[in-house]
């Protein structure tokens, strides 16, 4: 019976949660990127954003809220912000103005160039090799295809 109980209490403690070491993990690496993104005037879900109008400009509101998994009551604000800040323009389309395309001006087009140095730094702050990282990143991939399955 104490055997039992141990184990109970073991896998009670907040440093057994696999939750609590992506959430501390993920904390950390947003405050890593906090002063390289304010020298690009971004915050990071606005990063995102931009990460993926560099990867295929041109993009529907709704394909970058699922790509992002953000809903579009996050996803506008943020939007308009980036094209108040002149990074991007949010264009209808001609034939179901329902859709909202979302384009690079050149102001964020060049803003390219500058976020080049960003996974760089994250790399070598992270001390880890490429491999290690692409290895990481494939698990925690797995991981949330695997807790996204079971949730639905």
């Amino acid at each position: 019976m104490p055997t039992n109980k141990a184990t109970a209490d073991a896998s009670l403690l907040l440093d057994n949660q696999l939750c609590f070491a992506l959430y501390s993990a993920s904390l950390a690496m947003t405050k890593f990127y906090k002063p390289l993104l304010d020298e690009l005037g971004l915050t990071y879900p606005q990063w995102l954003v931009m990460l993926v109008l560099w990867e295929q400009d041109g993009q529907m509101v709704s394909q970058l809220g699922e790509r992002l998994s953000l809903d579009s009551g996050t996803l506008t604000p943020l939007l308009k912000r980036l094209e108040a800040a002149g990074l991007v323009a949010r264009v209808r389309d001609v034939q179901d103005e329902r859709r909202v395309h979302i384009t690079l001006t050149a102001e964020g087009r060049k803003l390219k160039a500058k976020a080049a140095k960003v996974p760089n730094c994250i790399r070598e702050a992270a001390e880890c090799s490429m491999t290690e990282l692409v290895q990481l990143k494939r698990q925690l991939h797995d991981l949330r295809g695997r807790l996204a399955a079971a949730a639905a």
